[in-house]
């Protein structure tokens, strides 16, 4: 039995360094594609000629948007009843970014084994909580996105002719009406069994099992109604995707060629560079380049090397600071819980 649970594990393991390995792949390959045909003594001149101290300051900026989004999930999982102390949410937080870059969305789920080990809480209905933050999370960003879209149409018109394939790709997303269709169809099928069998299912072992852990992760979600403080939640949302645009716009200031540029450039680029983080590469790595560099081309900064020598700036500091951090994080984390931890042995014991 033991040794199944060990091929399993094995097995998984095996999975996840396979996944890794192939977005990693995926990853360079758009980097490289990017860079190919770009001046990389162009690239060079522009880094020496950087500015690093607003790249210093978008570092430290990200530090207060991981903090804020710590004491966002809090403010979650205070109704289900606990009370985690900030630094393990921080933490956990900080390690959930140096884990996405190793694989993509992995993040979420170790953050959430971070806060059940240190402060003992039901993980899925962490993972409900979690599902709400991103929620909220891809609420900002299309609301930001709606805000570039009116204000800058030309422009992302402009952005779509020059990249035919994500046209294609968004045209795609939208004329999926069938697939719509089919899947509405298949799940009403599948109430259609659950109720007619219902009876028979409800006393199978995995359907027992299945039901608790909904019922947990349903609590996970039901949070946001039980939450006193809505308002703190909407505040620190905002101060989440403020600390985020801010990070990117004050890199401006690092590089002659863009100083220029207005907040409203800043936040097109910060909108566009987003969702090339949202494609499953580790850290953006190719696909926050390319949108970023994409979109400064269009507003005006005419050579793609010193577009890139930007990109190539926030991006691999960001990564670097990201990594430097989660490392700590890691240390860390069982220095602060000593003496938690002392007290769970000393109570064994007992």
């Amino acid at each position: 039995m033991k040794i199944t649970k060990n091929i399993r594990i094995l097995n998984k393991n095996i999975k996840n360094v396979l996944k890794f390995l192939l977005f990693l792949i995926i990853g360079i390959a758009i980097f490289f594609w990017v860079y190919k045909d770009q001046n990389i003594s162009e690239i060079k001149n522009a880094l020496k000629g950087a500015d690093y101290k607003w790249i210093i300051l978008s570092l430290f900026l990200g530090v207060f948007s991981h903090l804020a989004r710590a004491l966002r999930w809090n403010l979650l999982i205070n109704p289900l009843g606990y009370k985690p102390r900030t630094v393990n949410t921080f933490f956990s937080v900080l390690i959930m970014y140096i884990t996405n870059m190793a694989l993509p969305r992995s993040g979420e789920i170790i953050r959430c084994g971070v806060v059940n080990k240190y402060e003992k809480v039901p993980f899925t209905k962490l993972l409900g909580t979690v599902f709400i933050e991103r929620a909220a999370d891809m609420v900002m960003l299309f609301s930001l996105f709606g805000i570039v879209l009116i204000s800058q149409f030309d422009k992302i018109i402009e952005f779509l002719n020059n990249n035919p394939e994500i046209k294609e790709n968004i045209l795609k997303m939208t004329s999926s009406f069938n697939f719509l269709i089919f899947s509405i169809a298949v799940i009403g099928i599948f109430i259609f069994l659950f109720y007619y069998f219902k009876d028979k299912i409800k006393n199978t072992k995995i359907y027992i099992k299945i039901y608790e852990l909904v019922k947990q992760f349903s609590e996970g979600i039901m949070t946001v109604v039980k939450m006193k403080n809505k308002m703190a939640f909407i505040g620190y949302s905002l101060a989440i995707w403020a600390l985020y645009f801010l990070m990117t716009y004050v890199c401006f200031w690092s590089f002659d060629f863009m100083k220029d540029l207005s907040p409203m450039v800043g936040l097109t680029v910060f909108v566009m560079a987003s969702f090339g983080m949202v494609a499953p590469s580790p850290g953006g790595i190719g696909t926050w380049h390319f949108m970023t560099i994409q979109t400064l081309l269009i507003y005006g900064v005419t050579d793609i090397s010193e577009a890139g020598a930007f990109a190539f700036a926030v991006h691999g500091s960001t990564t670097l600071f990201i990594i430097i951090l989660g490392a700590l994080a890691f240390i860390l984390l069982p220095v602060v819980n000593k003496n938690n931890t002392d007290l769970e042995v000393e109570k064994a014991e007992i």
